[in-house]
């Protein structure tokens, strides 16, 4: 009885100090093969990566690697996208590639200034958009709009111009709420009623002040001219918002029948701002708005080179569009923004 005893003991020790080397062996375990790409998908539960990742031959024991995970509190913090494994990655280095997102960049940039429709081309030219159509059917949707908690009569202004990095099975659905909930977290610390504007106004004037100059340093001296006149109960007379009004149509020319044209975007015929915004702004444009330049400017006429001159009175800017737009020196050629209304 007491040699039967023994060898149990014996035998047992020996089975923990077996397993003890067996689980040093798997923890010790490293990917050896060429480099292949594995994808999380957005959604994707542990067991489902488990279960992949054995399959592909990335780990060699689920039940390890499961374990090991749960023992580093990570089984919940795997994030979605195509990361490139390489030969002699172990688990500690494939567990900090896929918690830190550090996946092949699939890198998309929105440029400040694009509307819903450019930006539609653009993710269409890039191959992150298949269903253009339906894309910008939900963007121009209020009720779209306030299903993503957008208080906006669509979601033109809250497609937050920067560079993405989108997943290759995006839906037009995943990528618009991608851009607006950005949006939320790049404005977040703002106060968007901190002037006598709405908050939809506020976005709705930052994209004119996008859409009127590439010079940084000028959007509060025009966000300070735009309020100015919104104070006088002037109209804006901003060029890009006629544009918009009519953007399914434009074809690049704008004539004088335009300028007259009755419509909600087009500040040359309402004492107001537009309805909605005319493109996506940076925080940039927006920050112009909330704290505008303090001056006496009610005018500005571009000088050609990106920046305007600004005036004070009528006889000025009358001045300087005959300098700036009508002297061949300084533009060749007429614009039609100097066509008599």
């Amino acid at each position: 009885m007491k040699k039967l005893l023994s060898l149990c003991v014996f035998l047992g020790v020996f089975a923990l100090i077996g397993g003890y080397f067996w689980v040093q062996n798997e923890l010790s375990y490293s990917y050896q093969g060429p480099e292949i790409t594995f994808k999380i998908n957005n959604g994707d539960s542990f067991p489902k990566i488990n279960q992949n990742l054995y399959k592909q031959g990335i780990i060699s024991n689920r039940r390890v690697f499961h374990q090991y995970t749960k023992y580093k509190k990570l089984l919940s913090k795997f994030k979605s996208g195509n990361y490139l494994i390489k030969d002699g990655m172990n688990l500690d280095s494939l567990l900090a590639m896929f918690v830190s997102g550090d996946s092949i960049k699939n890198l998309v940039t929105i440029p400040e200034g694009k509307n819903l429709y450019e930006i539609a081309d653009i993710l269409s030219n890039k191959k992150f958009l298949k269903d253009k159509k339906t894309f910008i059917k939900l963007a121009k949707s209020q009720e779209y709009a306030k299903e993503l908690g957008i208080d906006g009569i669509n979601l033109e202004g809250y497609l937050f111009p920067d560079t993405y990095n989108f997943e290759e099975d995006e839906t037009p659905q995943s990528l618009l709420r991608k851009m607006t909930s950005h949006f939320k977290s790049q404005t977040k610390n703002l106060d968007l009623t901190s002037t006598f504007l709405s908050a939809k106004e506020v976005i709705t004037l930052a994209s004119v002040v996008e859409k009127e100059t590439g010079a940084k340093f000028e959007r509060k001296i025009i966000a300070g001219v735009f309020f100015n006149r919104l104070k006088k109960r002037m109209k804006l007379q901003s060029d890009p918002t006629i544009i918009y009004g009519m953007w399914e149509r434009y074809d690049g020319n704008i004539r004088r029948k335009d300028i007259r044209a009755p419509s909600k975007y087009n500040t040359y015929t309402i004492k107001a701002l537009p309805i909605g915004p005319i493109a996506n702004p940076g925080i940039d444009a927006i920050k112009a708005v909330l704290d505008p330049d303090s001056h006496d400017f009610l005018y500005f006429v571009s000088k050609n080179n990106g920046t305007h001159k600004f005036s004070k009175t009528l006889k000025e800017h009358n001045q300087a569009v005959r300098t700036w737009q009508l002297t061949k020196k300084n533009k060749q050629g007429r614009s039609w923004r100097d066509l008599k209304q």
